[in-house]
């Protein structure tokens, strides 16, 4: 049977969600639009390129046309994102140190 105190104690444990942005806090870590969005299309180029080099299939051009003005503007917004995550990576590393 636990006590009283063991239920005090247990309050002053940190809590451990604050770091995965869970957290309702003021410090909480939180990704901003302008960085998940970029996230996200990562994440679309480095499927289609797993898909491209795996099967020979481009699904970038398969929804929007080979080529088409969409097919381009999904492969610049890919690249302006990884451009970006470059630039967000030099800025957590530098926060860090």
């Amino acid at each position: 049977m636990a006590s009283t105190t063991d239920f005090t104690e247990r309050r002053h444990i940190p809590d451990r969600r604050s770091e995965f942005g869970t957290s309702t806090t003021g410090s909480e870590v939180r990704m901003k639009a302008a960085e998940w969005i970029p996230m996200l299309l990562l994440i679309v180029g480095g499927v289609n390129w797993g898909l491209v080099g795996l099967f020979g299939f481009d699904l970038v051009a398969y929804l929007f046309g080979e080529m088409s003005t969409a097919s381009r503007i999904v492969y610049v917004a890919v690249g302006v994102s990884a451009l970006y995550s470059i630039y967000l990576g030099s800025r957590l590393s530098s926060k860090r140190q």
